[in-house]
């Protein structure tokens, strides 16, 4: 009986051994599977990672080479507007230029207008080929009038000064026939005495340094024409002289009166 049982363990130890080898072996080869599709997987993955990689490095290159290409186009967008600012004001400057020229082409036409008007005012057939001849002689021309025009000056020049000099000439013989005429006046000056003083032995005469008397000036005293004495004056006024009586020229009993008339004793030069 034990027999039995102990060969029935046995028999039920190893269909357990087998059932459990037997489901050992079919997960086994599940997991096999699995491990093998996971290896596929993997390979795929690793493989698709790598084509993704390789792909995005190309995409990464394909970007900075874009961006690249943006940058170029963006600097060349930049220097073409710099350049059109430089067009445009190159544009601005040349309109301006061309408004100068036009106005420099107005100004030549008129000055073109008027050097013709001067032409035809000079007559003789005179044109713009023989306009430098007609200038060199118009220049000889007035070379030869400015000599002649520094010959009158110097002429001029030369009558002005014998001029000023025969001016100076008549002045000094105006001012020396004025002196002659003072000295011939003064020596026909006569004056009347208007007081006497015998005890002091002056006199007063009616005439003064505006008639020409000086201190220096001796009188002669006369009465109805004949000398009866002299006189020199001390004191001299404008329009009176006081005189001091030479007694020593009296005449026994003569008396210088009041009435009696002085003149130069010696006649001035003429």
């Amino acid at each position: 009986m034990k027999k039995v049982i102990l060969y029935s363990v046995v028999i039920l130890a190893a269909g357990g051994a087998s059932f459990f080898t037997y489901k050992h072996s079919v997960k086994f080869e599940e997991l096999q599977k699995d491990r093998l599709a996971t290896i596929v997987t993997k390979d795929e993955v690793f493989a698709n990672a790598v084509a993704e990689q390789a792909k995005l490095g190309k995409e990464k290159a394909t970007l900075a080479e874009s961006q690249q290409k943006r940058a170029e186009v963006t600097q060349s967008i930049a220097s073409l507007k710099a350049a059109g600012a430089d067009m445009e004001r190159e544009v601005a400057a040349l309109d301006t230029t061309l408004k100068a020229q036009d106005a420099e082409f107005a100004e030549l036409e008129k000055t073109l207008k008027e050097v013709n008007k001067i032409l035809e005012d000079l007559g003789g057939g005179v044109t713009l080929d023989t306009l430098p001849e007609k200038i060199q002689q118009i220049e000889d021309d007035k070379k030869a009038r400015m000599l002649k025009l520094e010959e009158l000056t110097t002429l001029v020049g030369a009558a002005e000064k014998l001029l000023e000099k025969n001016r100076a000439e008549v002045d000094r013989l105006v001012k020396k026939d004025n002196e002659r005429n003072k000295r011939i006046r003064q020596n026909s000056l006569e004056a009347s005495i208007t007081a006497v003083d015998q005890d002091w032995g002056y006199l007063i005469i009616g005439a003064g340094s505006n008639s020409g008397f000086t201190p220096q000036t001796t009188l002669i005293v006369k009465r109805d024409g004949r000398l009866i004495g002299r006189v020199r004056p001390s004191k001299i006024e404008p329009t009176q002289t006081i005189a001091d009586i030479d007694f020593s020229s009296l005449a026994v009993g003569v008396r210088i009166q009041p009435g009696d008339r002085v003149m130069l004793m010696k006649p001035n030069a003429n």
